[in-house]
């Protein structure tokens, strides 16, 4: 798999345990930033996470800041985004397997290296289960993206 990763400067840290840890789990990564502690603004790691899918160069992506609100609701602005914040392992892999999440969004100020390795085994190890009613709801959901988007 394919997984673009993207932090501001509250998440560096867990960023590069994350890109080392993604690494010997042989996913390819993407690390698209940030590359140190100098203070950016999530909303930037969300769109270059967000692109790096919707252009075909990832296929899942990992966000991280303080809390990952902020970055959560940065990268639900982009178009065919589904981010969600995960803290525990039902949601990381229940989020793809119901709702299709394609970004998983972390608190670097909420939760440690041990917890975040088994989220993020979690949402690499889930695939889309593709039942009825949630492929009704993913259209529901498309709906809406294009309904507010044209206004």
């Amino acid at each position: 798999m394919r997984i673009a990763i993207g932090s501001d400067h509250a998440g560096f840290e867990l960023k590069e345990l994350l890109v080392a840890y993604l690494n010997n789990l042989n996913q390819q990564v993407l690390d698209l930033g940030t590359h140190n502690t100098d203070h950016v603004d999530y909303p930037d790691s969300a769109e270059a996470v967000g692109e790096a899918i919707r252009d075909g160069q990832a296929d899942r992506g990992i966000l991280i800041c303080c809390s990952g609100v902020g970055a959560s609701v940065a990268a639900t602005k982009l178009p065919g985004i589904r981010a969600g914040i995960c803290h525990d392992t039902y949601s990381a892999h229940q989020g793809v397997e119901h709702d299709n999440m394609n970004v998983l969004v972390l608190g670097a100020c909420v939760v440690g290296s041990e917890l975040v390795r088994e989220l993020v085994r979690a949402f690499v190890g889930a695939t889309f289960t593709g039942e009825e009613r949630h492929r009704r709801r993913l259209e529901k959901i498309h709906a809406l993206e294009n309904r507010y988007s044209q206004q």
